[in-house]
């Protein structure tokens, strides 16, 4: 059996988590984390059924529900709601006892890792990653999944994956790592009625449409274009397409007579195929760095830093790339 050294919770909660086994503790800790059956298998590396079984056993113990179906998904009964922070207090003082240092061995590891992106990032790292993964660690498997951009979600994503893709610059929180930078150019129809010798001036960025992406989990922070923009004078431009994706800017532009500011390596992607092209600007250049964020408990797990090392790696090639 596992104690549990909490302090700040309800003596008839700590009492109970006593009864539970250190293997069925984790396994609740993952199930009230991932609120997913699948989920929570994978992180455990426990089949559903196995998983099931689990909760099942948990649900008699402490003669709860503890995940409560809704719509296609699960929520965390009120009990399981008190639960969760003393369950993750109890796994990080044991793992602080006993050490968090399990080798990792990738070429011979059957885990799986979970890791959320935005959509461009997966554009620019699932390539490379994913040939990685299959010649470093051909037994593990890796599941990629969007960036939930609700800002009051970052710090849940932090504690449910393992790694968190997001850009620098809006104070999430967690540990920090960048990956890649890019610079934001101006994308346009090819033959744009404005375009002379592949250039567009200030008065031109101000009188066109513009497509522009929002962020919402930058809150209220002003992003790096934001501020240039308005440095020029064009805080008023006039913003016909909002979209919630990065990836979608492209395709919005193309045919029409609006701009849109995206990252380099998505337009080189999307500029002959959509028969777009980058027109000079007299706004500064803006860059962007997409970097990998974690929760703090996960600094020192071996499998996690090896991730990371992984990405470093990709990220030193994908640079070379650029020449």
């Amino acid at each position: 059996m596992l104690g549990c050294v909490c302090h700040h919770y309800g003596a008839s909660v700590k009492e109970r988590l006593r009864g539970v086994d250190a293997n069925l503790l984790l396994a609740l800790h993952a199930l009230l984390e991932e609120r997913n059956l699948t989920h929570a298998g994978e992180r455990m590396t426990m089949s559903q059924p196995a998983m099931s079984g689990a909760l099942g056993r948990l649900r008699k113990h402490f003669d709860d529900e503890l995940l409560v179906r809704s719509g296609r998904g699960f929520e965390l009964s009120p009990l399981a709601e008190e639960l969760r922070p003393v369950v993750a207090e109890a796994v990080e003082a044991a793992e602080a006892l006993l050490g968090n240092q399990r080798d990792f061995d990738a070429a011979t590891s059957t885990k799986r890792f979970a890791v959320s992106m935005s959509e461009y990032a997966m554009t620019v790292l699932a390539e490379p990653l994913t040939r990685s993964f299959a010649e470093e660690a051909p037994g593990c498997a890796i599941s990629l999944d969007p960036l939930d951009v609700r800002r009051d979600q970052v710090e849940t994503q932090l504690m449910r994956r393992d790694l968190v893709v997001a850009p620098l610059g809006f104070e999430f929180p967690g540990r920090t790592q960048p990956i890649f930078t890019d610079e934001l150019v101006c994308l346009v129809a090819r033959d744009h009625p404005r375009l002379r010798d592949g250039r567009l001036t200030l008065d031109d960025l101000s009188e066109m449409p513009h497509a522009v992406a929002e962020f919402a989990a930058a809150g209220d922070r002003r992003r790096p274009l934001e501020v240039e923009v308005e440095e020029k004078g064009l805080g008023g431009r006039n913003v016909l397409v909002q979209v919630t994706s990065l990836l979608t800017l492209p395709f919005a532009v193309a045919g029409t007579d609006m701009c849109a500011f995206v990252p380099s390596r998505l337009a080189r992607r999307c500029a002959s195929v959509l028969d777009l092209v980058v027109a000079e600007t007299p706004i500064d250049p803006v860059r962007i760095t997409e970097a990998a964020h974690w929760h703090p408990r996960r600094e020192k797990d071996p499998a996690i830093v090896w991730l990371r090392h992984l990405l470093h790696d990709v990220a030193v090639d994908l640079e070379d790339a650029l020449g």
